[in-house]
């Protein structure tokens, strides 16, 4: 072979190993995503520290190569970089960490002052079991079913950690789909509160809670680990981790653990979390049918989710005082998207009236909606593996 022929057949190949030469559209679309959700972080301040990661991660995860290269770069190649760091998605253990993380920085003051804004929390995840039985009716596994299901807790590692054990093979598409969700939380809710909602019902005020000591804030990570985990012990991994690390905060006595729960600790499984996810939706697996509706289902569970907990609180108020009424936009905060859920509350208080501050009323529905969030998908769990 002569210099000109090894030049030229060695140019050949490197040309087939780009991705100029790999591109189909489906890479391309799905790039066009991940750049939109960048956008969406950057410009409209969306969640930008799920959002940018994530949006990242879809472009990386569709980078053309030639599949049969052996390159070891893909996700789903064994022994690449991106495939190990996959491994916390795929088992499981990333969403546990964050929910340390949540832990750590909840305070559950607000809902240990007024237990019954616990029924709230509870109300709004009707949105997981309603979204779960059209899931059924769409034809999807029973198993599927309850991983899209559960997106309707607006709870992005409550639903990687579902899917992962019930459903692995939607779990790129129920993740990103949680996580847009999540992130269009003032998009989508304040429409649905104004429209369950009288002028008269937004502008009640609301009884400043009681003092809680720290003994009531000690206990209640201890009391509601067990109750809560002796009820669904398959939701173990998250309301363990999450009472672990409110336990690590409200004890006095490590705060270098829950300051590291909350910031290096945190920081560095949602990058991870946040990029490997993304890279997930890799253009064959991602645009198919089932994924239009998973989307469609998310959107359904998530809207029945917050107009189940303001409908809620308005029927708790035909059976309260005059004067213990709750006024019903915070009855969007029992998803738990925190604390994202319980600002659109106080946001809306404050627009009907500007003395009305309703954000420490909101996070007692907003925190229960966590622990709902991850007794439901306990539930699920112990239901159908």
């Amino acid at each position: 072979m002569s210099i000109g022929e090894f030049i030229t057949t060695n140019f050949n190949d490197f040309i087939s190993y780009t991705g100029f030469a790999n591109a189909e559209v489906g890479n391309l679309i799905m790039i066009a995503v991940g750049a939109f959700f960048i956008w969406l972080a950057i410009k409209k301040d969306f969640e930008p520290l799920l959002l940018v990661p994530i949006g990242l991660g879809i472009i990386l995860g569709n980078i053309p190569f030639r599949a049969d290269a052996g390159l070891e770069i893909g996700l789903y190649e064994d022994n690449s970089v991106l495939n190990i760091f996959y491994q916390g998605v795929r088992q499981g253990w990333y969403p546990p960490l964050v929910f340390l993380g949540i832990g750590a920085m909840t305070d559950f003051s607000a809902l240990i002052a007024n237990p019954k804004l616990i029924l709230i929390g509870a109300a709004a995840q009707f949105g997981i079991f309603g979204a779960y039985m059209i899931a059924l009716l769409l034809g999807f596994e029973p198993n599927q079913a309850a991983g899209i299901a559960i997106i309707g807790g607006a709870d992005g590692p409550t639903a990687i950690f579902l899917s992962s054990k019930l459903s692995p093979n939607l779990m790129g598409a129920i993740a990103v789909c949680a996580y847009s969700y999540m992130a269009l939380v003032p998009v989508i809710q304040p429409f649905i509160m104004r429209l369950l909602t009288t002028d008269k019902e937004r502008v009640i005020k609301m009884k400043p809670g009681r003092q809680v000591s720290q003994t009531e804030r000690i206990l209640f990570p201890i009391i509601g680990l067990l109750l809560t985990t002796f009820l669904v012990p398959s939701g173990l991994p998250l309301l363990g981790m999450l009472f672990f690390g409110n336990l690590l905060k409200e004890s006095g006595k490590t705060t270098r653990l829950a300051k590291t729960a909350t910031t290096s600790l945190n920081d560095a499984i949602v990058v991870l979390l946040g990029l490997t996810v993304g890279c997930s939706t890799q253009a064959s697996e991602f645009l198919t049918m089932n994924t239009i509706k998973i989307f469609a289902l998310g959107a359904f569970a998530f809207i029945i989710a917050t107009a189940s907990g303001v409908i809620f609180v308005k029927l708790m108020n035909l059976f309260l005082s005059k004067d213990n009424k709750i006024n019903p936009l915070i009855g969007n905060a029992g998803v738990s998207a925190v604390p994202m859920a319980a600002r659109i509350s106080n946001n809306l208080g404050l627009e009907y009236d500007r003395h009305n501050f309703l954000l420490m009323h909101a996070m007692g529905p907003n925190v229960a909606g966590v622990i709902g969030s991850a007794v439901a998908a306990g539930t699920l769990l112990g239901f159908l593996s």
